[in-house]
């Protein structure tokens, strides 16, 4: 049983890792439930500590992982207007069947936004909308190191105990 625990916890990383680029798997909230499955195997001993640190780290990044995009149109000089257009098109981007809609989404809604709703010139619209594609691709960037440093952690674990487990 704890070998099927180890490798299901395993596949949970991978999986993660690449959630971290494909919005429709959760990468971080995946790797956090491989470290899960370790604790859950006979032979080590549950760290709460860790469980619940690495937790908080998933639940301020999810939260964080919708703020950044509106926060990248909002610095480069997008309205109320740009940001409500980057969250509606991020929620439209993930939901439709488009290939790299998690990035159209936000740039078309905030793209809109400006346009039609905060009648700025082209230029300052595009910039704006850049600023939400920035926004995701920091996000992802982050979600990718945390993914990383959540395999480490497992890998860490795994070597600690190996003995025990194989």
């Amino acid at each position: 049983m704890d070998i099927l625990l180890l490798v299901l916890g395993l596949v949970c990383m991978f999986l993660g890792i690449l959630g971290s680029f494909l919005p429709v798997l959760p990468g971080i909230s995946l790797c956090w439930l491989g470290i899960v499955m370790l604790y859950f195997t006979s032979v080590i001993p549950v760290n709460y500590w860790l469980l619940g640190i690495t937790l908080l780290v998933v639940i301020v990044f999810s939260i964080a992982n919708y703020i950044l995009p509106a926060k990248g149109t909002q610095r480069f000089g997008g309205s109320k207007a740009g940001i409500w257009g980057t969250n509606i098109g991020l929620v439209i981007g993930l939901l439709a069947p488009i290939p790299f809609g998690f990035i159209i989404g936000p740039f078309v809604g905030a793209l809109v936004g400006e346009l039609f709703f905060d009648t700025k010139n082209v230029e300052q619209a595009l910039k704006a909308a850049t600023g939400s594609v920035l926004g995701i691709l920091a996000s992802t960037f982050i979600q990718f190191m945390l993914c990383v440093i959540y395999f480490g952690i497992f890998i860490s674990i795994v070597w600690e105990y190996r003995a025990l487990l194989f």
